[in-house]
């Protein structure tokens, strides 16, 4: 036979054999027995309405401390955070403003506005417009009834035809960033926010506990994350996502489109997380599906001993990169790197996370943002030799007064990977 169509009678009688056990695995995953898994947010309180007002109230005095007139936003976390609006982006601009005084004004077509109202959770004029009007139009004509016309704050995730439209309607007023304000509000987190932050993590770390058991021979990644996200749906989280990285893909952050299946000594890294009231949890564990070998255990050791370095690091009133800085230098000192090559930590420390999985600010070298309380970060300094297999821990952390605090405990052992 010509090469490529050679027929291996031992191969097919192995597949013959293994067929069933991955077709059984696959039908687990898709349909998993649930039953021993109860709702863990019936304790959780949302975001009240005195919240609300106090995160207005607190970016009007930064809007004139900064000498901003008004702040655009679309929406995204920033507008759930101020106006407690949950809208998907289109060609079709829905928006708030946030005037220095008064209240919100939100902009939406009109046939919009009874979607939009029912989310809506604070004092706000709603202004509609129609098809064949112009909703940047709209806005302009309120700031300028107002006089709010001197600086106007963009939201630093806006899309451009609504900064550049403003922009043209407004052409004396001066366009800038919205950081001081956005960022000054958000970048610190409430009593509140923690706590559905710790009820998201609390629900990732029972879900990993119900699906890591659960995980067998020929499974692949999309029948782990199936497990792991049918057990956070019934555990109460909203699924965010569910990677999973089987073998050397685990040796790229974001994984492979290689072809994984679970096999006896390989690497299985998992990166899940979901969100309660919007918060988000983000949590990485890496097994060994059976026995480990001596490099496995030597690598998870060293991860788990950065995520230790980076948690001493973060302290009030340090640099953010300095705790990036104090995980590198410990990995260099073992061989790795230097800086962010491979093999090594090729990616920051660590993202800040609250309504975003991912927001300001980055614990990675050269962010001079001084660590403060009510920031929230991740900590995953991983571990990625290309060609054979990565491994990541990841635990988020938020900072106090006294120092930073888990939001899940790291595990401690390759051996007890779930503590």
């Amino acid at each position: 036979m010509q090469q490529g169509f050679t027929i291996d009678r031992r191969s097919l009688i192995v597949g013959a054999a293994v067929a069933p056990l991955l077709c059984s695995a696959a039908a687990r995953a898709a349909a998993p027995d649930l039953a021993g898994l109860a709702d863990m947010t019936r304790d959780v309180a949302p975001i009240t309405a005195a919240e609300r007002a106090a995160r207005l109230a607190k970016a009007q005095r930064l809007m004139k401390a900064n000498g901003i007139d008004a702040v655009l936003i679309e929406p995204g976390a920033s507008l759930v955070y101020f106006t407690g609006v949950r809208w998907g982006r289109s060609e079709r601009l829905t928006a708030a403003v946030l005037p220095v005084e008064g209240p919100v004004l939100i902009v939406t077509p009109f046939f919009e506005e009874p979607s939009v109202r029912q989310t809506l959770a604070v004092e706000a004029e709603v202004r509609v417009w129609q098809e064949d009007q112009s909703p940047v139009a709209l806005i302009a004509a309120w700031l300028k009834a107002r006089k709010l016309t001197g600086a106007i704050g963009i939201e630093e995730t806006a899309r451009f035809f609504a900064s550049n439209g403003l922009a043209r309607a407004l052409p004396a007023a001066r366009i800038v960033s919205a950081n001081p304000v956005v960022r000054g509000c958000r970048g610190s987190k409430s009593a509140a926010e923690i706590a559905l932050m710790q009820k998201a993590s609390d629900i990732t770390i029972a879900a990993y506990r119900w699906t890591w058991p659960r995980v067998e021979k020929g499974m692949t990644p999309a029948d782990i994350g199936a497990l792991m996200n049918a057990a956070t749906a019934k555990l109460g989280g909203d699924p965010g996502f569910a990677l999973v990285l089987i073998g050397e893909a685990a040796a790229y952050p974001h994984g492979s489109r290689a072809p994984q299946r679970v096999g006896d000594g390989q690497i299985v890294l998992m990166d899940c997380g979901c969100s309660v009231e919007g918060y988000q949890s983000d949590i990485s564990r890496t097994f060994v599906y059976g026995t480990p070998n001596a490099e496995q255990r030597k690598v998870w050791d060293q991860v788990a001993a950065g995520q230790q370095i980076a948690f001493k690091a973060a302290q009030v009133g340090a640099a953010a990169g300095s705790v990036d800085d104090a995980v590198r230098r410990q990995y260099a000192a073992w061989g790795y790197g230097p800086d962010y090559k491979l093999p090594g930590l090729s990616h920051r420390t660590g993202h800040g996370i609250g309504l975003d999985g991912h927001e300001p600010v980055n614990l990675v070298r050269g962010e001079t943002t001084k660590l403060a309380p009510g920031m929230c970060f991740s900590n995953e300094p991983g571990i990625y030799l290309p060609g054979k297999f990565g491994v990541r821990l990841e635990d988020c952390f938020h900072m106090t007064p006294a120092g930073p605090v888990w939001f899940s405990e790291p595990p401690k052992s390759l051996d007890a990977p779930l503590g």
